[in-house]
């Protein structure tokens, strides 16, 4: 019988832009229904979607600057890294990133932002 190689681990830090004011109508989960979102909602909906699928452990949310600033926003970024062993320090070299500055609204859901990675 073949071994089936498991990807490594990832932990993504997501980085919400809490000064930009605008909002954004997205279903939270594929196939839901719709919501007006500011940025700070974002924020509380990423850190709750990352429970309810087990991976708080894995995602850190933060209010940052996203990128964007001359637009209405609300912007997202999301910094790819390793994941470390429990005790381990985590590296803060990003090994991939993907940005959703102004593009918010063409997602499905809100949850595109963690299933666009494996974690």
């Amino acid at each position: 019988m073949k071994a089936v190689a498991r990807r490594p681990r990832r932990r993504l830090v997501i980085t919400v832009c809490p000064r930009e004011r605008g909002t954004v109508v997205i279903p939270l989960t594929r196939g839901g229904r719709r919501h007006r979102l500011d940025a700070p909602a974002i924020a509380r909906h990423l850190v709750a979607l990352a429970a309810e699928r087990g991976v708080a452990d894995l995602v850190d949310v933060r209010e940052a600057c996203a990128g964007g600033c001359a637009l209405a926003g609300p912007n997202v970024t999301v910094t790819i890294h390793p994941a470390t062993a429990p005790g381990e320090r985590p590296d803060h070299v990003a090994i991939g990133w993907k940005t959703y500055v102004g593009s918010l609204a063409d997602l499905d859901s809100l949850a595109t932002v963690l299933d666009g990675v494996r974690l």
